[in-house]
């Protein structure tokens, strides 16, 4: 069997659409089978100096072409593509239609909801007759053309005709000038419209259409107001819908079979007028109706324009309303402009001094949404005083709007407009030389943060320099969390623009230091930073950044339960670390296979690894990584019953990262301390030990870990028999968990749930929790948790009297447990003998 044509990745647009794509290419390529495609990647792999460790197998080759995938194996993906047809270039449109697909998936699906509407603006002019049809449609889509007004239209009708039991607005990106911010993903708007709804973490579905029924349901009987503003498509549109109760408005650019179409025109002749006598005030020297008419027809009677235009009047008080049709006259005829934007811009980009007609045109450059006068000052080479200066006049002159304290955004029209100028008038070295002046800033300041955040990491960061434009001062740990955290959003957005725009080292230096903030927090940000990273440090061509990156992409898929792909990436490391001689690079790769190992239930294979790693840290002299190796090999062993060893281990390791001053270290051992005496019945230590590490990763913002010790609360409070204190614990974890996309930490709570409840004299609740807990470990393959799971579902059947279910899940339990070596297996025993 054969397709006669090449399949094209260029035109895939989501990671189903790629797959299907590469199903094409197999067939293409004359149908061979996994097994023959297994053994050409291996081959290749073995030739390029991969161990055997590292190389994969059919079933992993088999999972590339299923579909219904979130993620992509990039690495697997790429030697399958040039085992089916390896032709250079036609690999390399497939690395570049893999990092389109996986930098758009990931941006899709971040999208700020809001329950409040924008300020609505003051001096609201006409538009009448559209007001009054709002009134009467439940659904009502708000079309026209950009800078019609109709998000002012939606949301000054929404404040007209609330008050609203509950208000919903968000904007779809629908437009979005930049490619990077494509239009947001349903699944997504409705995950935040439903958190803000109240709906807890877990009780959100994992599928587009449940949420969408979900969202319904609640809007049921309710008089509330959704607002989707800028939307690009019914398929967007239609899952966001509420219902007959609420009123809906919807503003689109484009015609939608979807509520009833409101077309938005220009002003009328009227309300422009209206419009800029109301917006200039007393500033013409006296009011002239024949020349309020003519700026308003040169600026085609379009409010944005109008806008713009109102807020050059007022800057010159001295010119009288003649003088300033006069001057769009001018204009109009000396650049030929047509469209009422381009000639108030035009005109007020004119009228604004060299220096903040520059500003302008740099900040339109940035990659991010939005941005402060530090950035703006690092892309002019100015002072951050000056910068602030000129953004609040440009603000004042309605070219920038403020999105929150000291940080602005570019309305979509006026930043292609500056991008426009700035090509013509910026030459490219100049254009080149703000962006790196912008990225060093950027890099040079979160070195800074991190370095307040975690201290004691600082000696593990590769020497390089850290000299950039002026940043903020950070002079606490609150000040470095709250500056990573504002920040978060546009670091993103330039590591992805540098990472193929050429500036791959300031990708790798970002993702570097951003490592333990976005892991401990931001897992699903971490994934699209390090796959960014991963493939700017390959072109660069350094095996010891890409041995660091891989293992950081790595330890990223750990924390979202994706094993395999975390080994994986693992044992790639683990081989560039030997080819550098990298000896405190191999411990840490050591200790990260360690935790697979863990998570499959091989505890004696990882307490090995862990001792080679604990060697390998002192070899190189790493007091951070000998830390955590002595908590990792401590639950390690405690899974294994070696209690005594390893409440050792913690304690030795909690008492070297006091004596360093390291407050993530103190965390982490707290936290194992705190579980082994909770497994041991000493529950009073435990409880202290448990509160004080949920103290200090509350101070270092990591919200990953906070989740762990609040689940660890609520195992502490089921053995202190307080089921609905614990219940309460592993709700939190759980509702944080979810947040972050973390497989792993949601089975852990929802296992910790079972418990509770079974406790409390509630198998069926039990039942629930642990039937949930085993379909994730199952999809992670997480063994202890599987076995945990069937022993929580043993013994709620056993509670409701199926004695024969309860000792088909105690048998598999024990199975587990005794392959573990697993102490629990003894229990599990004991059970099977009385059921």
């Amino acid at each position: 069997m054969a397709y006669d044509a090449l399949p094209d990745p260029a035109g895939a647009g989501a990671v189903d659409d790629l797959v299907e794509r590469l199903r094409l290419l197999k067939v293409w390529a004359g149908d061979p089978s996994y097994g023959t495609i297994l053994s050409r990647v291996n081959e290749a792999w073995t030739a390029a100096g991969r161990p055997a460790s590292e190389l994969t197998r059919r079933s992993t080759v088999a999972d590339c072409f299923r579909p219904g995938r979130r993620r992509l194996n990039t690495d697997l993906i790429m030697a399958v593509v040039s085992a089916l047809h390896p032709e250079p270039d036609y690999v390399d449109r497939w690395r570049q239609a893999l990092r389109t697909v996986t930098g758009e998936s990931e941006a899709v699906a971040q999208v700020r909801v809001r329950d409040s509407l924008p300020q609505d603006l003051p001096g609201f002019t006409g538009r009448e007759v559209e007001l009054e049809r709002l009134r009467r449609e439940p659904v009502c889509l708000i079309e026209g053309m950009a800078g019609v007004g109709k998000t002012q239209l939606a949301v000054h009708a929404g404040h007209l005709l609330g008050p609203f039991e509950r208000v919903l607005f968000v904007n779809l990106r629908g437009f979005h000038p930049d490619p990077a911010q494509p239009p947001a993903g349903p699944a997504a708007v409705l995950d935040g419209f439903l958190r803000l709804l109240g709906v807890p973490s877990q009780r959100i579905p994992r599928t587009p259409a449940g949420r969408a029924e979900l969202f319904r349901e609640l809007l049921s009987g309710v008089r509330g107001l959704v607002v989707l503003d800028n939307a690009d498509s019914e398929e967007q549109v239609r899952p966001l819908l509420p219902g007959p109760d609420c009123l809906t408005l919807i503003t689109s650019r484009r015609r939608l079979p979807v509520g009833t179409p409101l077309e938005v025109d220009v002003f009328t002749p009227g309300e422009a007028a209206t419009f800029l006598a109301a917006a200039t005030g007393d500033a013409p020297a006296a009011p002239d109706p024949e020349a309020l008419g003519r700026i308003a027809e040169r600026c085609g009677r379009l409010p944005l324009a109008l806008s713009l235009l109102a807020g050059h009047i007022t800057s010159l008080p001295g010119w009288t309303l003649a003088d300033h049709a006069d001057r769009l006259d001018d204009r109009h005829r000396d650049r030929r402009l047509d469209t009422g934007v381009e000639l108030a811009l035009d005109l007020s980009y004119r009228h604004l001094p060299p220096e903040q007609q520059r500003l302008l045109r740099l900040a339109a450059l940035h990659p991010g949404q939005e941005f402060d006068a530090y950035a703006v000052a690092a892309l002019a080479g100015i002072e951050p005083p000056d910068a602030r200066r000129m953004l609040e006049q440009l603000g004042r002159d309605h070219l920038l709007q403020p999105a929150a304290a000291g940080r602005y955004v570019l309305h979509d029209l006026v930043r292609a407009y500056a991008v426009t100028r700035t090509r013509d008038e910026d030459p490219p070295r100049a254009r080149r030389a703000a962006l790196t002046r912008l990225f060093d800033f950027y890099v040079a300041t979160t070195t800074a943060a991190t370095n307040v955040v975690y201290p004691d990491e600082a000696y593990r960061r590769r020497e390089r320099a850290t000299a950039g434009p002026p940043g903020p001062d950070l002079p606490s740990l609150e000040s470095a969390v709250a500056w990573l955290e504002a920040e978060r959003h546009s670091i993103l957005a330039v590591a992805a623009h540098t990472a193929t725009q050429g500036w791959p080292g300031h990708t790798v230096t970002l993702a570097e230091e951003l490592y333990r903030y976005l892991a401990g927090g931001h897992p699903g940000d971490a994934l699209t930073l390090f796959t960014h990273a991963v493939n700017a440090a390959r072109e660069r061509g350094d095996p010891a950044e890409q041995a660091l990156v891989v293992l950081h992409l790595g330890f990223t898929h750990l924390l979202l339960g994706h094993l395999e792909e975390a080994a994986e990436h693992f044992r790639q490391s683990l081989g560039l670390m030997r080819e550098t001689g990298d000896v405190g690079g191999q411990a840490r790769v050591l200790y990260n296979l360690s935790m697979v190992d863990q998570r499959t239930g091989k505890n004696a294979a990882a307490a090995e690894q862990l001792r080679q790693a604990l060697e390998l840290y002192r070899r190189a002299g790493d007091p951070v990584g000998e830390g955590n190796g002595l908590c990792a090999l401590s639950i390690a062993l405690d899974r294994m019953g070696q209690f005594a060893e390893a409440a050792d281990l913690a304690r030795q390791s909690l008492e070297q990262a006091v004596a360093r001053g390291s407050v993530h270290g103190q965390a982490y051992a707290l936290i194992v301390l705190g579980d082994i005496e909770t497994r041991t019945g000493c529950l009073a230590d435990a409880g202290e030990h448990l509160r004080q590490a949920l103290t200090l990763y509350g101070q270092l913002g990591n919200t990953a870990s906070e989740a762990n010790v609040l689940d660890s609360l609520g195992l502490l409070h089921t053995r202190m028999g307080k089921p609905d204190e614990a219940a309460g614990f592993h709700e939190q974890s759980l509702r944080i968990n979810h947040e972050l996309g973390s497989t792993i930490g949601e089975m852990w709570a929802l296992n910790g749930l079972g418990e509770a409840a079974q406790e409390a004299r509630r198998p069926e609740e039990a039942l629930a929790h642990h039937t949930a807990a085993l379909g994730l470990a199952d999809e992670a393959s997480d063994y202890l948790q599987e076995a945990r799971a069937h022993a929580g579902l043993g013994r709620a059947r056993q509670a409701l009297g199926d004695v024969a279910q309860a000792r088909d899940h105690y048998e598999r339990a024990l199975a587990i447990y005794t392959e573990c070596d697993a102490p629990e297996a003894g229990a599990i025993h004991a059970l099977l003998t009385t059921a």
